[in-house]
């Protein structure tokens, strides 16, 4: 091959640093920092490090054939994995899914894209990772903001100081978007009194596209151009716009972008505005009525909602939003039918508008993020299913998981490559635990000294360098560069500090704290990180609480509290840490991802029965505290950080520091082995991604698809059956049971008198609630004779095997329909009175 020119490799160096599948190549890392290992280290951006990349520079590595050879073998792998067969078209050739648009109000994909404030983001940008990885057809949509989320400073005084930098779209990742035609994409919406112009940028990630709108177009007034200024904007009428912009606006980019796009997925209720958006634009083309534009649209709709309490889910007055809905569909569309998808009482004028509930309401399927989480959200929307028993309430859960190549250390790859190949991330197999069980003792060992000294060396690079920008003296920078020790036992804890996720668990007892890090015989280290939100007090008195703990001189070397939370401080914490910590109050852990991170580095967790951990825990991969018996004691606080202090001191440090003749801990070894082998890939994005295909996209594409063939005559047809029961429901009346035994079974017969539902609309069932963890029972009635002098009326009848007592039983009538999505589409229910 010959060898490149200069501007040969700065074109591939180009190319290579606009797909951001090197967040997760380790190669490229190592590409990147030895072009300019200062500026990598500080800016983890390609770009950056190639605008400041001079021609004399470019000339050295070009004339260096070791540089040009990993340039080479880099560029060739990337074009492999572009080109290559995925797991995808492997085992689903042939399928009915077109694409689906991820719809997200941030991502988090790496520090050279910073528009995320956390885990929301943080775990779409891992979806469009393992997206690319695994092949799936699918895009991103989001917002492009100009400052995003704060960047966080600590004061003298240890308190939380917010700037927010600019982010320039020249320094970021991003090309203009463009249409199969290949012209720019400008997307107009209709505000009031206005239009607003958007650009659309297009980010590379790997196989997958990511699609962000942005309003500072020259076109727009000076505040419509700020809409897009900053995450999670607290001003009301600024996150109303920001949320008609990513699910109007972003739903207009996915029709000139990519076109066939036949599933939607909603991550929080954010982009709901979507669903309203992708049924008026059906409602225009195929000449429906909104209600019948619903229906075929809803099937094609997946909502995932991550809000532990109600208070989180985004509200707006009615009387805020009443003037952008005229301004996007006066005319188009009864302003009382929109309302009515968001409100629970639409006769209420006092209540505001809920985003969530138009997403459920207009989602054909809806998730939780955990198995606890999905019990949860069942217990929130209930208020939109009076009569539904919980246990049937329409929102199952699909615990998240995260994108482990993003988070595994070079250490831990070159580890697990050894063991179970290169693809395994790519190509689900059932040999990981077995390959992962058989590592050789001393390897695992070393992986884990090697990862612990590399975060403590990061640990005081970065701390050195945030003393001297707060302007401490010379010494106490100095005493920075000796903080912790890499041979002792490592605890990380980084979270979003808030009063539920109880970040100041483990300064109850600031005495017992500091014994516990200055223990003899088994000494203990510390690193802390997490930022408040900016309104939150509480929050950020936590913060300082640490901040100052840290200077005192008993905590010194064994507490550091670090500065500017970010992926990539998240990422070396992770990496090198013996155990994260979680303390949230149960039950307001939706699922908490982070822990999830350290499994593929033999890191273990020690955290609350809450989320993600409640399903994942054994007593042999990691330790808990909590219990939902006593999640709601009054003084639940100070019992759990006890048994916080009491896990760490008897069981945690005592397991670590037993040591066998070669100095390794060996049953330490054998709960990291384990925690490795039986849960990296459990809570890995590859298994969500799929989960989410098996039991989301694939049966959303079948459906939205047969509503919206032949004139889209199904949902028609739908809509006018759910009519007519809504019409008529009142009139249904259940009579009262008769049950009568004999010695094979009972026989339990009602009366039932429908008034104007035709029988074929709807099911009688005998029904009984769920015992202990049970399901509940319902049974369907079978159709029997015309009850004399009634019109309309028969008997229902059923022989019951259960050996359940008769007055567990009652009689109900629901709704049937093929392929309508039950109770989720029409929430119908009529009880034996």
């Amino acid at each position: 091959m010959a060898t490149p020119t200069p501007s040969e490799v700065r074109s591939i160096l180009e190319s290579l640093a606009f797909d951001l599948r090197w967040t997760w190549c380790h190669e490229a890392d190592a590409l990147w920092m030895r072009i300019d290992p200062e500026r990598w280290a500080q800016t983890q951006n390609p770009l950056a490090v190639l605008r400041a990349l001079s021609e004399r520079r470019l000339g050295e590595l070009a004339a260096g054939p070791s540089f040009v050879a990993q340039l080479q073998v880099l560029n060739q792998a990337r074009a492999a994995y572009s080109d290559g067969e995925t797991w995808f078209h492997k085992t689903h050739p042939g399928t009915d899914l077109s694409g689906v648009a991820f719809f997200s109000m941030e991502f988090g994909l790496g520090e050279a894209l910073p528009i995320y404030a956390g885990g929301l983001g943080v775990l779409a940008g891992d979806l469009l990772k393992t997206a690319s990885d695994l092949g799936l057809p699918l895009i991103g949509v989001g917002l492009l903001y100009q400052s995003g989320y704060f960047r966080q400073k600590i004061d003298a005084a240890g308190h939380q100081l917010e700037i927010y930098p600019s982010n320039d779209p020249a320094s970021l990742p991003l090309q203009p978007a463009r249409d199969p035609d290949g012209k720019e994409v400008r997307v107009a919406v209709e505000f009031p009194g206005r239009t607003l112009t958007l650009r659309v940028w297009q980010a590379t990630v790997g196989r997958t596209k990511l699609y962000l709108l942005d309003s500072n177009d020259p076109a727009n007034s000076i505040s419509d151009r700020g809409i897009t200024a900053r995450l999670y904007d607290g001003a009301a009428e600024t996150r109303l716009q920001q949320e008609i912009v990513l699910g109007v606006g972003g739903w207009r980019t996915v029709r000139a972008v990519s076109p066939r796009i036949d599933v939607c997925h909603l991550n929080e209720g954010h982009p709901a505005f979507l669903i309203l958006e992708r049924a008026i634009s059906v409602m225009r083309a195929a000449g429906l009525s909104f209600r019948q534009a619903l229906w075929a649209t809803r099937a094609g709709n997946v909502f995932t909602t991550h809000t532990p309490v109600g208070a989180g889910f985004d509200r707006f007055p009615l009387k805020l939003l009443a003037p952008y809905i005229s301004a996007l569909y006066d005319g188009t569309v009864d302003m009382a039918e929109i309302l009515a998808l968001g409100c629970r009482d639409t006769g209420n004028d006092g209540e505001s508008f809920n985003m969530a509930y138009l997403a459920l309401r207009g989602s054909g399927t809806a998730f939780g993020v955990s198995r606890r989480h999905g019990a949860v959200s069942r217990q929130l929307f209930q208020p939109l299913f009076p009569r539904l028993p919980a246990a049937e309430m329409p929102i199952g859960h699909v615990t998240n998981g995260v994108h482990i190549p993003s988070w595994d250390s070079a250490l831990s790859d070159a580890l697990w490559t050894a063991s179970c190949g290169k693809d395994r991330w790519r190509l689900p197999s059932d040999d990981l635990p077995a390959s992962i069980q058989a590592l050789p003792d001393p390897a695992l060992w070393e992986m884990r000294a090697l990862s612990r000294g590399k975060l403590v060396s990061f640990v005081r690079a970065r701390l050195k360098r945030q003393l001297a920008e707060r302007g401490l003296d010379q010494d106490s920078i100095e005493a920075a560069g000796h903080v912790l020790d890499p041979n002792i036992l490592t605890f990380g804890f980084a979270r979003r500090f808030t009063g539920y996720k109880r970040s100041d668990l483990l300064l109850r007892d600031t005495a017992r704290l500091c014994r516990i890090l200055n223990h003899h015989s088994f000494p203990a280290q510390l690193v802390i990180a997490g930022k408040a939100h900016p309104d939150d007090r509480q929050g950020k008195e936590m913060i300082r609480e640490w901040v100052m703990l840290a200077q005192r001189p008993e905590f010194r070397s064994r507490l550091v509290f670090l500065e500017d939370y970010d992926l990539t401080l998240a990422q070396e914490l992770v990496q090198g840490v013996d155990v994260w910590i979680n303390t949230p109050r149960r039950p307001w852990e939706a699922c908490g991802t982070s822990g999830m991170k350290v499994l593929v580095n033999g890191g273990l967790n020690l955290s609350e029965l809450d989320g993600w951990w409640e399903e994942a825990y054994a007593p042999d991969n990691g330790w808990a505290i909590g219990d939902l018996a006593s999640a709601f004691e009054p003084d639940i606080d100070r019992i759990e950080a006890a048994e916080l202090y009491d896990v760490i001191e008897r069981q945690v440090a005592p397991e670590f520091y037993d040591r066998d003749g070669a100095g390794m801990a060996m049953r330490w070894l054998a709960r990291a082995r384990r925690s490795m082998a039986t849960l990296t890939a459990q809570y890995s994005s590859n298994r969500t991604a799929r989960e989410y295909l098996d039991r989301a996209y694939l049966p959303a594409a079948q459906r939205y698809d047969a509503r919206t063939a032949d004139d889209c005559r199904r949902a028609r047809s739908m809509e006018h059956w759910a009519e007519r029961l809504i019409r008529s429901w009142s009139n249904l009346h259940i009579g009262e049971p008769i049950i009568v035994s004999d010695q094979a079974a009972r026989v339990v017969s009602v009366a039932v008198y429908f008034g104007e539902i035709d029988q074929s609309d709807v099911a009688v069932e005998l029904y009984a609630d769920a015992e202990k963890d049970g399901m509940p029972v319902a049974l369907r009635m079978v159709k029997g004779d015309a009850l004399p002098g009634a019109t309309n009326g028969n008997i229902y009848s059923l022989h019951l095997d259960s050996g359940r007592p008769d007055g567990d039983f009652t009689v109900r009538i629901v709704p049937t329909y093929p392929g309508v999505a039950l109770p989720a589409e029409l929430p119908l229910i009529a009880w034996q009175r």
